[in-house]
């Protein structure tokens, strides 16, 4: 599950959050990454084994972006889902120094059994800091909109020159499940990004998980 968030906002790293590829100019973007471990807010997708990723992203410079990505998952003996599909579209533009962006994104699994969901999501973000929420649209259980919402606040600083040090808080609220916090800390250059995480809840995550990655993009 690739979360953006305006995504001035990944901040974070590769493969816990991005940003969507959306340009002023506008264009078609494609990404291709590798992680030893993908993360989505602080939870591997991958039984803490390696992921292959890749996307192709379309903005216009009006502000509208839409854009499909994917990787291998794997949640383990309990699901038969071994690749994740994203779908999404939204709007990402700057009044003055403030960016904003919301949009929908869709979560598919094709060779998963009802684990299908989507959610809408906002973020704003002002300098070195940035704010999101992303809540549950629809899914194939028995969750409904506005059930789960993950709330995040991310800050982002060049801490020495062309390195970016990522600071990242989030919050997940379920309506059926057990609620947690996800931090991490990272450093990124050049499509690198090495990253520290830790989760509130040791029964999801009893542990710090470490996370190299590594994205490249092209313009199409």
């Amino acid at each position: 599950m690739k979360y953006y968030i305006c995504l001035a906002s990944f901040v974070c790293a590769l493969f816990s959050g991005v940003s969507f590829n959306a340009s002023a100019d506008g264009g078609v973007t494609a990404n291709v990454g590798v992680t030893n471990n993908y993360l989505w807010r602080g939870i591997t997708q991958s039984d803490k084994k390696p992921a292959v990723s890749g996307g192709l992203d379309y903005s216009h410079n009006s502000g509208f972006y839409a854009g499909v990505w994917g990787s291998n998952v794997d949640f383990g003996s309990g699901s038969d889902a071994s690749t994740e599909v994203d779908l999404y579209a939204g709007f990402a533009n700057k009044l003055g120094d403030i960016s904003y962006d919301f949009g929908y994104i869709y979560y598919e699994y094709p060779d998963g059994d009802n684990v299908n969901f989507s959610e809408v999501m906002a973020s704003i973000s002002w300098n070195f800091v940035s704010i999101g929420i992303s809540t549950l649209a629809d899914s194939d259980w028995d969750s409904d909109f506005g059930d789960d919402t993950y709330y995040e606040i991310n800050f982002s600083f060049e801490a020495i020159k062309d390195v970016e040090l990522g600071i990242h808080i989030g919050g997940y609220e379920y309506d059926k499940g057990r609620d947690y916090q996800d931090y991490n800390i990272s450093l990124s250059k050049g499509g690198f990004s090495f990253m520290v995480s830790h989760v509130s809840e040791d029964e999801i995550e009893d542990d710090y998980t470490v996370t190299i990655s590594y994205t490249h993009e092209i313009n199409l």
